[in-house]
């Protein structure tokens, strides 16, 4: 009893002191955020930004990882190849179980393909190599940014500890009223003088220059450019899926009822209503399966970096929303991935068939 209270105390103690240190020595930066991924290298008119890079690098590791995974396969799965075995499986259940075995079979592929993506993808942001490792960018008037930090190196750099953040306060309503030309001119004349207004008041000295680090490597899911990009791949599968199950004819008339609309009367309007109104909520999904996969893992990456700048000594607590990052990030990939199945389901069941029916087929 008496070690199990001396314990509690060191414990509590120690908490204390990594709170007061948190509070007193921070030794993070204050974390700027960018929605927009930021650009590593230009190729022509083609920015390469680190979330398109980062992807390509996750893709590779797939790649590597899946041909790591079967070249000396064995009949009795062990050790690595039953995890993979087991991960697969396990989603190849629930494709079959909720689309019957013959949609199963063709949803498979593109749902697994998604979780596994979305998953590596959301797990790997938590490297301590993202968000750490960049270049750095001068603040310009043409590359402006509305809070920049105070750097003395170019090219390769890691994250600035301890580095202040300067805030480039712009007035642009005196350029209001001024023609697109005269406009953009006045709002460059008033970035540049925000900017030698912030080198002098902060003292930014010979060699020293008002900068971000764009990193290397960013979480791929908090540019909004990588969810659309999955949600039209998802979106291009579920109506390739619908036109090839039912044909273009049938397809095409579950939105657009034309020949309802003249011969139905009054419920053939209705029905032609009800089928535009489909049509825009097949259209909404892109909205629905963008927004949500961003704005959660946005929201997961900002908690991080304001925690961490918050409580940088405190790895306890930090810990904790780690691991809450980890179950995030998996349950994302698998939102995403059901409803690619459910809406690929809806998409090849004939209007008054039920979905469990495979016979359309």
């Amino acid at each position: 009893m008496a070690n199990r209270r001396v314990i509690f105390v060191t414990v509590g103690a120690l908490a204390l002191v990594l709170l007061f240190l948190s509070f007193t020595f921070r030794s993070v930066p204050q974390p700027i955020i960018e929605i927009k991924g930021e650009t590593i290298v230009e190729f022509g008119p083609l920015p390469v930004r680190n979330t398109l890079l980062t992807s390509w690098c996750i893709v590779l590791f797939i790649v590597v990882l899946a041909w790591f995974s079967g070249r000396n396969l064995k009949w009795e799965p062990k050790g690595w190849q039953n995890f993979v075995e087991t991960v697969i499986e396990g989603i190849r259940t629930i494709v079959v179980n909720t689309a019957g075995e013959v949609n199963g079979k063709r949803f498979f592929w593109v749902v697994a393909t998604i979780m596994l993506y979305i998953t590596i993808s959301n797990w790997s942001a938590l490297l301590p190599v993202f968000n750490a490792i960049g270049k750095v960018e001068e603040v310009t008037p043409h590359h402006f940014h509305e809070e920049a930090i105070v750097v003395k190196t170019s090219g390769i750099a890691f994250i600035n500890l301890g580095a202040e953040v300067i805030e480039l306060e712009v007035d642009e309503t005196v350029c209001e009223g001024l023609a697109d030309e005269g406009r953009e001119r006045c709002i460059e004349e008033a970035r540049a003088e925000a900017i030698a207004h912030a080198k002098e008041e902060h003292g930014v000295g010979e060699g020293e220059k008002l900068a971000i680090m764009a990193p290397y490597f960013r979480s791929v899911n908090t540019d909004l450019m990588s969810p659309l990009s999955l949600s039209l791949v998802a979106f291009a599968f579920i109506e390739f899926w619908g036109f090839s199950s039912q044909g273009v004819f049938a397809y095409t008339t579950k939105f657009f009822n034309f020949p309802r609309l003249f011969r139905g009367g009054f419920m053939g309007l209705i029905d032609f209503f009800v089928g535009i109104l489909e049509f825009i909520a097949e259209l909404a999904r892109l909205i629905s399966f963008t927004f949500r996969l961003f704005g959660n893992m946005l929201a997961g990456e900002i908690l991080l970096l304001v925690m961490t700048f918050l409580l940088p000594y405190m790895f306890f607590i930090l810990s904790v929303f780690y691991g809450l990052e980890i179950f995030v990030g998996v349950v994302q990939a698998f939102v995403f991935g059901m409803l690619v199945l459910v809406f690929g389901m809806l998409a090849v069941t004939v209007h008054g068939q039920g979905q469990g029916d495979d016979s359309h087929e």
